[in-house]
């Protein structure tokens, strides 16, 4: 019910619902409101909602929000990562059915790249790979890491619904093993918020982030909107609160704790 009642607050919080709310409420005020004062805040409400979608679509302000959220390095494999095993968490899209697979499920989009650097990095360490997410995301991650990179999963938790979920139940399935010690691989605007999620289950986290921003050349077409750059804006956008969030919960939690 959590998981869920975070979802639709997302969705209607950030865009691309967020601003055609407010454009929504401006015209439903300039309409149904006489008066001044209403159609004034109407007006306003309008030019917000198009001024916020139009920024937020634009590369320059993706890239902004992208630098903000994106805190963790790069991980170097100058030397052997002091680490037991790669976990890589579920997220981005699956396919259950891919026709072009025989109809086995197949990664898709941003857990496809997720799942190139698990296996680039368990190759180049030598390190055993689990990965965590819903029942449709471990099914997906698994046949793609075995059909496509040759990489066996030896830990599997296909329960999880959230990085809260996934830290706390991987921590059920790597503990009792010892494991405590991972290289964690997930989007660079996520990684920040998994791997102090991964840390308050008990791990000793290396962040190994995919997906890192690098400094585009200057161009004018960094301030025309696209499709994509609204995307990353969304993302951005949806890590920061998240974390904020996180940051919240958990000066809660201490104040509950504290005698």
């Amino acid at each position: 019910m959590f998981v869920t009642l975070k979802v639709i607050l997302r969705t209607l919080i950030l865009p691309p619902a967020g601003p055609l709310i407010a454009i929504l409420a401006g015209l439903w005020l300039r309409r149904a409101r006489s008066g001044v004062r209403a159609r004034q805040s109407g007006t306003a409400l309008i030019a917000l909602g198009v001024g916020a979608l139009w920024l937020l679509s634009t590369p320059v302000v993706a890239d902004f929000i992208e630098h903000l959220a994106q805190r963790e390095p790069a991980l170097s494999l100058a030397s052997p990562p002091d680490a037991q095993a790669i976990v890589i968490l579920g997220g981005g899209s699956e396919r259950w059915r891919a026709p072009e697979y025989d109809y086995q499920p197949a990664a898709d989009g941003k857990l496809l790249e997720r799942l190139n650097y698990g296996a680039y990095l368990a190759r180049r360490t030598h390190l055993p790979v689990a990965i965590t997410g819903t029942i449709t995301e471990a099914a997906a991650m698994r046949a793609t890491l075995a059909r496509d990179y040759g990489v066996t999963v030896r830990w599997s938790e296909a329960n999880s619904r959230d990085t809260f979920q996934n830290a706390a139940l991987t921590a059920q399935l790597l503990k009792p093993e010892g494991i405590t010690r991972v290289v964690l691989v997930t989007d660079a605007a996520h990684e920040w918020r998994a791997a102090h999620e991964f840390t308050a289950a008990g791990f000793t986290v290396l962040p190994a982030p995919t997906g890192l921003r690098s400094v585009p050349a200057p161009s004018g077409v960094h301030y025309l909107p696209t499709v994509a750059a609204l995307g990353r804006s969304t993302e951005g956008l949806y890590e920061l609160l998240g974390d904020l969030a996180r940051r919240v919960f958990a000066a809660l939690h201490v104040r509950r704790q504290a005698p």
